[in-house]
């Protein structure tokens, strides 16, 4: 058996099976959010973080256009070499969550399975959010995707899962570690089982995740003049049923929007 090196963010290829059970959904959602909050017709998109692109493509294939930028190469490589082969057509670029800037604004953006979270500190998680406020149009809306802590936190948690595309496939073991809450760190760990016929190869992959109460949110995004909570969604992604923000809920969609006017 081969032993992958790097992290899972290396593997485009395997990244995108393993998440493909929520591409339509989240894109749904997305749609469905633009049409209720945007004050105004949505047709440019961005993606922070995007990786391996798997809803660019997905929502390209609807019609938007579409941004999406990450920091790892081989993930925007595959985006690429996706979108050329299907004849779709995406901005994409390097860039760090943290700091970047677009050369015209968009209507809406999102952000999904705790991408978020791999902005380790306050400052970093702030300067994301200035950067997606700058980079929408007054009234436009982001759409954050992450799991709250949990009351009882998620130290032994455990989630298995397989997909398969064609006659590839992908068995994922993820598994929360060593919770630091002083420092606001949870750490991971993630097991994969690639089978392509008769070839199997594995990867283990240990990162960290920032931790975010409701309270610890909401006061991040008061922080930000020209952003505001609009309202959250558990993970039935159901549009018809706002929540408050609130530690019961895990994972979370969280709609920001830009004001009109900072405060």
């Amino acid at each position: 058996m081969d032993i992958l090196l790097g992290s899972i963010y290396d593997y485009p290829q395997y990244y995108d099976i393993a998440f493909q059970p929520y591409t339509l959904t989240e894109a749904n959602f997305i749609e469905v959010a633009c049409r209720k909050y945007c004050r105004s017709q949505v047709d440019r998109l961005l993606e922070p973080g995007c990786g391996s692109g798997r809803l660019i493509m997905e929502l390209a294939g609807r019609g938007y256009e579409m941004i999406g930028f990450d920091l790892n190469r081989r993930a925007l490589s595959y985006l690429r070499r996706r979108l050329k082969r299907r004849r779709l057509h995406a901005e994409t670029f390097e860039a760090d969550m943290s700091d970047f800037r677009l050369r015209q604004p968009a209507d809406a953006a999102y952000c999904t399975v705790n991408t978020f979270r791999d902005l380790l500190t306050e400052e970093g998680a702030r300067s994301h959010l200035n950067c997606v406020a700058e980079s929408l149009r007054p009234g436009g809306i982001y759409i954050l995707g992450f799991r709250l802590l949990s009351p009882n936190g998620e130290k032994h948690a455990i989630r298995r899962w397989t997909e398969q595309r064609r006659d590839t496939e992908v068995t994922v073991a993820l598994r929360a570690l060593r919770p630091d809450l002083r420092r606001r760190v949870q750490q991971y760990r993630v097991d994969w089982l690639v089978r392509r016929g008769a070839q199997q190869c594995r990867l283990r992959h240990e990162f960290q995740y920032r931790t975010y109460t409701a309270r610890q949110f909401r006061s991040l995004v008061g922080s930000v003049s020209s952003l505001e909570l609009s309202d959250v969604y558990d993970s039935r992604y159901n549009i018809e049923q706002p929540f408050s923000i609130n530690d019961e809920m895990t994972y979370s969609l969280i709609v920001l929007r830009k004001l009109l006017v900072r405060k």
